[in-house]
């Protein structure tokens, strides 16, 4: 079973827009809900996703999805183009 970075897709949703998290060879990379890419340390992504796990942001959901293979990755959220 793959558990690296790179098999991982994290989506942050409110009610209005989602943006994704994906770690590529050079490192995590955030998509805005405008569909635009940035890069992003990983300490910036613990900086989006821990407040919302720890309940501070109620309003804000968290789904983690995984690929075995990461080229199979799907790329795009529901208000997302594709970011590549």
């Amino acid at each position: 079973m793959n558990l690296t970075n790179e098999s991982y897709v994290i989506l942050i949703s409110t009610k209005t827009s989602t943006e994704l998290y994906y770690r590529d060879k050079s490192g995590w990379i955030k998509v805005s809900a405008r569909g635009h890419k940035f890069r992003a340390t990983a300490e910036q992504v613990l900086n989006h996703v821990l407040p919302t796990l720890a309940g501070i942001k109620p309003n804000v959901t968290i789904k983690v999805d995984h690929y075995e293979d990461p080229g199979t990755r799907i790329l795009m959220g529901p208000r997302l183009s594709r970011p590549d």
